[in-house]
């Protein structure tokens, strides 16, 4: 299974605004540029993620992002979800019943045991996505962060958060 770039960098993004002050906004501009992405691919995203109910977008000249709920309440599957759809990442197209030679219809009275098995995966694939939310990916990084990380993040919010009234 593939995902789309689009899902690292929602994920990302997600975790950069969890990290503003009440009341801040980043532009999908500063988001690009942070992550060195394109702006105008990163706002399709940013778009899907609003549609979902995970980021509020804030319209006018100081603008922009900020997290629609708690890093708690956001899983990585709601942003997968988001970004790619709700549909199964395995779509069977029943190709078992075409070719030469077709066989009759009760020879596929039960659903295709490939599909099936594919479905059961994405179903695991799903549940574990599910289990990691937003703030558990920041307690992650807090135990395994020299201060780096922090320090780069938090120098380049003071430079790009925009405030904003809640």
């Amino acid at each position: 299974m593939k995902l789309g770039d689009g899902v690292e960098q929602a994920i990302h993004c997600v975790t950069m605004l969890s990290r503003l002050s009440e009341g801040g906004v980043l532009s999908a501009a500063a988001l690009a540029e942070f992550h060195g992405v394109s702006t105008s691919y990163l706002l399709k995203h940013m778009q899907a993620l609003s549609g979902a109910g995970l980021v509020d977008t804030v319209p006018g000249p100081k603008g922009g992002y900020r997290l629609a709920k708690t890093p708690e309440e956001i899983t990585l599957l709601d942003i997968v979800l988001a970004v790619e759809g709700p549909a199964p990442a395995f779509r069977c197209a029943e190709i078992r019943q075409r070719g030469p030679n077709p066989l009759p219809g009760r020879y596929f009275a039960k659903p295709c045991g490939i599909n099936a098995a594919m479905l059961k995966a994405e179903k695991a694939y799903r549940a574990e996505l599910a289990k990691v939310s937003i703030a558990d990916i920041l307690a992650d990084l807090e135990v395994t962060d020299d201060g780096g990380i922090a320090a780069r993040g938090c120098a380049f919010l003071e430079i790009h958060e925009r405030k904003t009234a809640r």
